[in-house]
C-alpha cells in the first residue's frame, strides 16, 4: 500500500555505521532506522546471539513461562528502578498499553470516563487510541471519529498541567516524552519533569513517560528521565531496544504495576524468545563497549562542531538535542536536505518540516562525527544561502 514515500535506494548490507547499496557504494548512516539500530549494522555480538537462539527456539506464545522474557523484564526493572514490564511488538503497543493501564486505574478508582493529559507536538503512535493522544492534526486527519479522553496542552507548560486540577475532576494520569521525537527533538526547560511528578504526586495522577526514542542510551542515560531524579509510574519503549528486532516493553511501578490482572490484556508475539535475546544482548553491549559515555560525548561534539560550523548562518535558528538525539531547526522548510544528503552519502531525516534530525548509532565514533558535521554542514549552509525564506 502507499504509506510511505520511499527514498530511491535499497541497502543490500550494513557494518557498523554504514550501510551499502547493491553496487557497493557506502553511506553514512545518521538516522539508525529511526533510533533503532543503536549497535549499528550488522553488530557481530547480537548476530551470533539471534542466530543461536534462532537454532534453539523462536516463538512458543504467552501461554508458558518465556526464561529469556524474565531475564529481559529482571534487567530492565533493575535498570529503570521500575517493578513489572508487560512486552510488545513496537512502540504504539507499548503506549496502547500505557493508555489501558491508565484508564483501568481510573475505573478502579471509580472515574466513569478517565482522561488523560497529553502534549502538543506530540507523537506517541499510530493507532487509534494512540494517534489520537499525538498532537499531530495531520497524522489524525480521516481517522475521525478520534477515540476521546485526552486533554492536550503545550509541551514544556506544566503550569498548563497544575491548572487542568482546577477545572477536571476525570484526569488520571499525564503521558509525555521527556524529549519530543517527531514533534522537532523538542527539549522541555529543566525542571519540567519533576514539576509534572509533582502535580501528579498532588492529584493521584500517574505519570507515563514515553520514551520509545529516547529510551535505552539515546540521550547519553539508559533513560531520559534519568537526566532527573524523578520515577514515572510507567514508563514505554521500543525502537533501540531491540536492534532491529521488534520488540517494545511498557514498565510500571506501584498501583500501575499492578493494575493489570490476568485477560485485561496481552500480545500474542510479545516477548518472544528471538525479541527478548535481542534486547538482552543490546543492553549487554551498551554496558560493556561504554556506548552510553560514547552517546553522551560524541553528541555533545557534534552539536558543538555544528554550532561553530554554522555560527552566523543565516537561517539556522537552534541546534539542540541530548546525547545522540539531536536536532537543527531553520527558519523554512527544508525537507529537500534529506535528497541532497543522500547526494553525498548520508543519511539523515527531517521532521516538523524544518527540523533537520541526527539519530546514528550509539557506536558512533568522533572520526564519523567528524564527517557527519563537515557533510551537513556544508548541505545546510549551500541550502540556506541559496534561498530565500
Amino acid at each position: 500500500m502507499q504509506t510511505y514515500a520511499r527514498q530511491p535506494i535499497a541497502f543490500v548490507r550494513g557494518e557498523g555505521v554504514w550501510l551499502y547499496d547493491a553496487a557497493g557504494t557506502r553511506y553514512l548512516d545518521a538516522l539508525a532506522g529511526v533510533a533503532v539500530n543503536g549497535l549499528g549494522h550488522a553488530h557481530p555480538r547480537l548476530a551470533e546471539a539471534l542466530c543461536a537462539q534462532a537454532g534453539r527456539l523462536i516463538h512458543t506464545s504467552n501461554l508458558y513461562r518465556i526464561p529469556e522474557q524474565e531475564r529481559l523484564a529482571e534487567r530492565l526493572c533493575r535498570l529503570t528502578g521500575l517493578e513489572r514490564v508487560f512486552f510488545c511488538n513496537s512502540g504504539a503497543e507499548a503506549n496502547e498499553a500505557a493508555i489501558k493501564i491508565a484508564r483501568l486505574y481510573g475505573h478502579d478508582r471509580g472515574i466513569e470516563n478517565p482522561a488523560i493529559v497529553v502534549m502538543e507536538k506530540s507523537f506517541h503512535g499510530r493507532t487509534l487510541a494512540t494517534l489520537s493522544a499525538t498532537g499531530n492534526r495531520k497524522v489524525q486527519a480521516g481517522f475521525e471519529p478520534l477515540v476521546t479522553g485526552f486533554v492536550r496542552v503545550p509541551f514544556g507548560d506544566a503550569q498548563a498541567v497544575a491548572r487542568l486540577a482546577e477545572h477536571h475532576n476525570n484526569i488520571v494520569a499525564v503521558l509525555v516524552e521527556p524529549y519530543q521525537g517527531e514533534g522537532g527533538v523538542n527539549v522541555p526547560q529543566t525542571g519540567y519533569l519533576e514539576r509534572l511528578r509533582q502535580i501528579c504526586d498532588n492529584n493521584g495522577w500517574l505519570l507515563m513517560l514515553d520514551e520509545v526514542q529516547s529510551g535505552v542510551g539515546r540521550t547519553g542515560k539508559w533513560f531520559a528521565f534519568q537526566h532527573t531524579d524523578i520515577l514515572p509510574d510507567v514508563l514505554t519503549l521500543a525502537k533501540g531496544l531491540g536492534s532491529g528486532v521488534p520488540i517494545g516493553a511498557c514498565l510500571a511501578r506501584g498501583v500501575a504495576a499492578e493494575t493489570f490482572t490476568p485477560g485485561k490484556h496481552g500480545s500474542t508475539f510479545g516477548g518472544n524468545p528471538l525479541a527478548c535475546t535481542a534486547a538482552l544482548t543490546t543492553l549487554e553491549v551498551i554496558e560493556q563497549e561504554g556506548l552510553l559515555a560514547n552517546a553522551a560525548e560524541v553528541g555533545a561534539y557534534i552539536r558543538q562542531d555544528l554550532a561553530e560550523r554554522l555560527s552566523g548562518v543565516a537561517g539556522v535558528r537552534e541546534i539542540r538535542g541530548q546525547g545522540l538525539m539531536i536536532g537543527i531547526e531553520l527558519d523554512r522548510p527544508c525537507g529537500e536536505l534529506v535528497q541532497q544528503a543522500l547526494a553525498r552519502r548520508l543519511l539523515i531525516n527531517v521532521t516538523a518540516e524544518s527540523v533537520v534530525r541526527l539519530l546514528p548509532p550509539l557506536i558512533l565514533r568522533r572520526e564519523e562525527a567528524a564527517l557527519l558535521t563537515a557533510t551537513l554542514a556544508e548541505i545546510i549552509g549551500v541550502f540556506l544561502k541559496g534561498r530565500m525564506p
